[in-house]
């Protein structure tokens, strides 16, 4: 005997016009009296917004800062590989440092200090009159203070013969503290029409005009005075201090 078939025809119109009974005249003041279908739809717009603020809001940001780290990996790569060649070479570099120390102390005692600086203004004159020179000028200057030595300016002029003054040249190269020579100019000491500059007069006599520059360390008290000096005064920065004369 064959069981009795109810027919499940839905007419597809009537369906639609079901769903969309649901959404005809809702109160938007009172949410909470809709009927099912037009709550899960407002439920699932709710969550797809919230996800695309979340997206915009805190993902994407963090996203941003992701790739600024991923580029900021190769930088510190390489840093780190500079890093690890010098602790492979940290012997060799404590070495090459304590060299350049050495090298500094070196020079740094070829500077003269404050009370050595008329012992060395004698040896620049007597390096003059042991090549047989006359000095007709030997005026020091404004003493220059620099962030850690003082530089003194010399006026010379010497006259003499041509060898004698490029061995006075070689003489003040050679002394045991440093001095410079700047600006030179040799002239004849007394020119005949028809030489030139440079050229030694009858008697082969020249006269030399230069600037020695010399060189001393500055004691503490000094450095503490010129750091002082520096310091703004004002809103404006000091100078550094000068002194006339010898130091």
């Amino acid at each position: 005997m064959a069981s009795p078939r109810i027919p499940m025809n839905i007419e597809f119109d009537t369906l639609v016009d079901q769903v969309s009974s649901q959404f005809r005249n809702l109160n938007p003041n009172e949410p909470g009296q809709w009927p099912l279908l037009p709550k899960l739809t407002a439920w699932s717009a709710m969550t797809v917004v919230v996800v695309l603020l979340g997206w915009f809001g805190v993902v994407s940001s963090a996203a941003d800062e992701l790739e600024a780290e991923r580029n900021r990996e190769n930088t510190l790569k390489t840093e780190y590989q500079a890093k690890l060649a010098q602790a492979i070479n940290l012997d060799e570099l404590r070495k090459q440092k304590l060299q350049v120390q050495e090298y500094v102390t070196q020079l740094e005692r070829q500077l003269p200090g404050k009370a050595e600086m008329d012992a060395l203004l004698s040896d620049i004159n007597q390096a003059g009159l042991g090549r047989g020179l006359q000095f007709e000028l030997f005026r020091p200057g404004q003493v220059i203070i620099r962030d850690y030595y003082a530089e003194l300016p010399i006026a010379l002029r010497v006259t003499g013969r041509y060898h004698d003054i490029g061995a006075f040249a070689a003489d003040v190269a050679n002394l045991s503290r440093i001095v410079t020579l700047h600006n030179l100019v040799i002239t004849t000491q007394a020119q005949t029409p028809g030489q030139t500059a440079g050229q030694p007069g009858a008697n082969g006599v020249l006269a030399m005009e230069a600037t020695a520059r010399t060189y001393r360390y500055l004691d503490p008290a000094e450095v503490a005075e010129y750091r002082k000096a520096q310091q703004p005064k004002g809103g404006k920065p000091g100078a550094a201090p000068q002194a006339g004369g010898q130091p």
